[in-house]
C-alpha cells in the first residue's frame, strides 16, 4: 500500500464511525466516476391559440398506444428522437380535451426549528463553511448568552420551555436591534399572531428531546453583541428568524391540475401560485417570490409573468382546446451529486442516507452515525488524515487516492465496516444502554461475539 501512495510507511486509521463515512464518500464518487449519461426525449404541447396558451407534457398510460412498449426510456420520454417525432406526427390536427381540472389550496408551516445537524448543513450551503466552524460559532453564541445549547439533536421545544417562550420574544424585541427582524416582531404583534398555543404544534414535543432541545435565540446577551464578527452575528440570524417563523401562519397556495387528452394520449400541466406568504416573509432570503407554472415533472419552472397560469384557472372539464403546436425537448440521466461538508452531515444524521426533503428527514429519524456533537469532528479527522479532500470555495468532498486505497483494502477485509446500518445499529444499541431500555451486558455479548465472527473470518482470508 505504501508504495501505492507514494509513502516509506502506511498505517491505516480505522474507526466504527469514520471508516463507514469515508465509504460513503468513496462510494458516491465511484457512482458518478462510473455514471454514464443516457438520453431521452420528451414530448411538450402547446395548447390554445397564438396569443394564448399554456405548455403541459406528455406521459404515457394505459391507454396509450405506446404503453409498455420498448420504444420509451420511461413513462415519460422516448429512446430515440425519431420516434418521438414519429409521435408528433401521429398528433397532428387533433384535438384536445379537458378530462380533468383540480383546483385546491394548499398550507406549508413553517419548518421545525435548527438542531445542530441543520444548522451545519445550512451554513455550509449559505456561508460555504465547515461543519466545525458553524459549531465553533454556535458555541461562542451560546457561552455569549445569545442562544441556547448547541450540540442538539432535536429540533423541537420542551413543553416547560414552551410555556416560557414569551420571555425569548421579549427579550428579543427589546434587545436585538436589527431592522428587518423588529419588522418581524412588530407585524407579529399587530396581526396578534398567538403565541401562547404552541404547545398544540408540531414545534413541541417531549418524546423527541433527549439531553436539549433545539437551538434558538435567548433573547439575552445583548451586552455581547457588538463584539461579535459578521459571520457570527449573520448565524445569529439565521436562527432567530428560524425561531420568528414559527409564530407566523402558514404559506397558502392556490393549485391548479390538468389533464388533456389528445387521441388518448395524456398531457400534463400543473399551475402554483403563492396567495399568502405566511412564514415565508420570515424564511425568505431576499429573493424574489414569482409564480410558478411546472409540467408534471418539471415542477417549479420559474415563468416571468402570471399569463400561463390565468389562462389555466379560465379552463374548464370537458372543454375543447386547439393544439397550437408539439415539440421535442431532450433530456438526459443526471449522475449523484457529490457530499459537501454540510450534506454528509445530514447524511450521517439519517443513517447514511442524504434525504433533501425536510418532513420526510423528520419522518423516518432514527439513530445515526456518530453524535451531533462529533460529527463535524470526524469530517475534520478525514481531512487531516488526507482520506478525503474538502474544497474550500465550494465545500464539496471528494475523496484522496489514499482513502480509496483504504476503502478497498477494509471493503476487502471487513466490509460490514462500511455499512452504515451497521453502524447505525450500533449507536441505537448504545442508545437502549443508556437509556436503561436492555442490559449493558446482552449488548456487549451481541457485539463481542459479532466482532470474533468477522475476526475468524479475517483471519481465514489472510
Amino acid at each position: 500500500m505504501a508504495n501505492k501512495i507514494n509513502e516509506e510507511k502506511a498505517s491505516i486509521s480505522v474507526g466504527r464511525v469514520m471508516t463507514c463515512v469515508l465509504g460513503m464518500i468513496v462510494s458516491r464518487e465511484r457512482e458518478i466516476r462510473n455514471f454514464i449519461k443516457t438520453k431521452y426525449y420528451k414530448i411538450i404541447g402547446q395548447f390554445g391559440d397564438e396569443n394564448s396558451y399554456f405548455k403541459a407534457e406528455w406521459k404515457v398510460n394505459e391507454k396509450s398506444k405506446f404503453f409498455e412498449l420498448s420504444l420509451l426510456y420511461n413513462e415519460t420520454g422516448f429512446k430515440s428522437i425519431e420516434k418521438a417525432k414519429d409521435f408528433i406526427i401521429s398528433l397532428k390536427g387533433k384535438e384536445g380535451i379537458i378530462t380533468e381540472l383540480k383546483k385546491s389550496k394548499q398550507k406549508e408551516n413553517a419548518p421545525l426549528l435548527f438542531n445542530l445537524a441543520e444548522i451545519q448543513n445550512e451554513c455550509t450551503k449559505r456561508f460555504k463553511i465547515k461543519p466545525d466552524e458553524t459549531l465553533e460559532i454556535i458555541q461562542t453564541l451560546y457561552e455569549k448568552k445569545l442562544v441556547t445549547y448547541p450540540r442538539t439533536d432535536a429540533r423541537v421545544l420542551s413543553t416547560a420551555v414552551a410555556k416560557e417562550i414569551s420571555k425569548n420574544l421579549n427579550g428579543l424585541a427589546k434587545g436585538y436591534k436589527d431592522e428587518e427582524v423588529q419588522g418581524y416582531i412588530k407585524k407579529m404583534i399587530g396581526e396578534k399572531y398567538p403565541t401562547n398555543n404552541l404547545t398544540k404544534t408540531k414545534y413541541v414535543n417531549d418524546s423527541k428531546i433527549t439531553d436539549h432541545y433545539a437551538i434558538i435565540p435567548t433573547g439575552q446577551g445583548y451586552e455581547n453583541y457588538e463584539k461579535l464578527t459578521q459571520l457570527q452575528k449573520q448565524i445569529y440570524k439565521l436562527i432567530v428568524k428560524r425561531f420568528l417563523a414559527i409564530f407566523y401562519p402558514p404559506a397558502e397556495y392556490n393549485k391548479i391540475q390538468v389533464t388533456i387528452n389528445v387521441e388518448n394520449e395524456t398531457f400534463y400541466a400543473n399551475g402554483k401560485v403563492c396567495i399568502n406568504q405566511g412564514y415565508l416573509e420570515v424564511a425568505k432570503q431576499n429573493d424574489k417570490k414569482i409564480e410558478k407554472i411546472s409540467t408534471e415533472n418539471e415542477k417549479n419552472v420559474e415563468k416571468e409573468d402570471d399569463s400561463n397560469l390565468e389562462i389555466l384557472k379560465k379552463l374548464k372539464k370537458g372543454q375543447k382546446i386547439n393544439v397550437k403546436n408539439y415539440e421535442v425537448k431532450e433530456a438526459e440521466t443526471s449522475p449523484p451529486t457529490r457530499y459537501n461538508s454540510g450534506s454528509i452531515i445530514l447524511a450521517m444524521e439519517n443513517a447514511g442516507k442524504l434525504i433533501e426533503d425536510e418532513e420526510l428527514r423528520e419522518q423516518i429519524k432514527g439513530a445515526g452515525i456518530g453524535t451531533s456533537a462529533t460529527r463535524g469532528g470526524i469530517i475534520e479527522k478525514l481531512e487531516k488524515i488526507k482520506y478525503i479532500d474538502i474544497n474550500k470555495k465550494t465545500q464539496i468532498i471528494t475523496p484522496t487516492n489514499k482513502g480509496e486505497i483504504i476503502y478497498d483494502i477494509v471493503n476487502y477485509s471487513m466490509p460490514d465496516m462500511l455499512n452504515p446500518k451497521l453502524t447505525a445499529s450500533w449507536e441505537k444499541g448504545l442508545d437502549m444502554v443508556a437509556k436503561k431500555e436492555i442490559k449493558p451486558e446482552i449488548f456487549m455479548n451481541k457485539l463481542e461475539n459479532y466482532i470474533n465472527s468477522k475476526f475468524n473470518k479475517l483471519v481465514v482470508k489472510m
